[in-house]
């Protein structure tokens, strides 16, 4: 039995909770939230107890912690983890510096230690299926990939003034996805965007549409399209083209029944948001997580993974305010 401790029992915080509430190989053992009232109800309706972080950390009885608090106390706890000798699994970024995460990588990079990034789509049944036909050969060599992502609505502008913006924080997921779908290092991005859904999230210094295209060494290439409106639901849509044909993972619907009549053919419109969408995707990933710690070799995505996801945002915010393509050498 994995025995957790939460940090952050916000909505995130209270998925993953719960995840492992039912998980039969693990339990929620304590949780700790600054914000009183989000602690209280979390551990009210799971049972567990609360602690100080520094009582987590010393307590034996831990084996591995949740780390769904606030963004920017994520590099610390996870540095306080390895350090007691706890396995980690992160919320995704680790950090919006790309500095603070290139300095917590060398710092637990010898480490024993599990560390788990959650980009929980590399999960999601459908994707998983698309990922293993590709590699199958199914496509032949990949060349081309395309992701669509919209949100149905975006954010409140308060939470777009301290998420990172746009690349950061939505596109961060696609840009991890398609390194798992290219099958290479991405060498090259280049990125346009503009704000066009809500003028105050301009007024706060974000986009909210942006088209991002990413090259590798030998010329693979993926297209990604980010809004943060989309009048009919999430949609989110991956397409993988290569030299034996195309492989597409379409949307997820609300239902699967289709009418057909003199009006036209109809069906429901795709799961409204990501809570939904991406329930499956959540347990899978912490699944994964245990059966890692329980001695299965599973792939997780790592910190070297959130490290160059990252670097793809900021290359592609770099893309964007100087108006050119970015090479992902300029970084280093």
């Amino acid at each position: 039995m994995i025995n957790f401790a939460l940090f952050g029992a916000g909505r995130i915080g209270s998925i993953h909770a719960n995840n492992v509430a039912r998980h039969p190989e693990a339990q929620l053992v304590t949780l700790y939230d600054p914000y009183q009232d989000n602690a209280d109800r979390l551990a009210g309706e799971l049972g567990c107890t609360q602690m100080t972080p520094e009582q987590i950390f010393a307590s034996d009885d831990i084996h591995a912690v949740l780390i769904c608090s606030a963004t920017d106390t994520h590099a610390d706890l996870i540095e306080q983890a390895v350090a007691s000798g706890k396995h980690v699994f992160c919320e995704k970024p680790v950090d919006l510096s790309l500095q603070r995460v290139r300095q917590c990588v060398d710092r637990i990079s010898q480490s024993d230690p599990k560390v788990m990034v959650a980009y929980n789509r590399r999960f999601d049944p459908n994707f998983q299926a698309l990922k293993q036909r590709v590699e199958a050969g199914e496509v032949g060599t990949v060349e081309l990939v395309s992701i669509i992502s919209k949100d149905p609505a975006p954010p409140p502008v308060e939470y777009i003034k301290v998420s990172g913006g746009l690349f950061r924080d939505m596109t961060i997921h696609d840009f991890d996805m398609s390194r798992f779908l290219l099958g290479e290092e991405v060498v090259s991005v280049s990125a346009q965007a503009s704000c066009q859904v809500d003028p105050a999230i301009g007024e706060a210094g974000d986009v909210d549409t942006a088209v991002i295209t990413l090259a590798t060494a030998s010329g693979k290439l993926a297209q990604i399209s980010n809004s943060r409106r989309a009048s009919f639901g999430y949609d989110q849509r991956i397409e993988v083209h290569g030299s034996k044909g195309m492989l597409v993972a379409q949307n997820v619907n609300e239902n699967t029944v289709v009418a057909y009549n003199s009006d036209g053919v109809t069906s429901a419109r795709p799961l409204h948001f990501f809570l939904e969408r991406y329930a499956a995707a959540y347990r899978a990933e912490l699944d994964s997580f245990v059966r890692c710690l329980s001695g299965e070799q599973v792939e997780l995505p790592g910190m070297d993974d959130g490290l160059k996801s990252l670097m793809l945002a900021e290359a592609a915010l770099l893309s964007y305010q100087q108006a050119r393509s970015v090479n992902l050498a300029e970084l280093d």
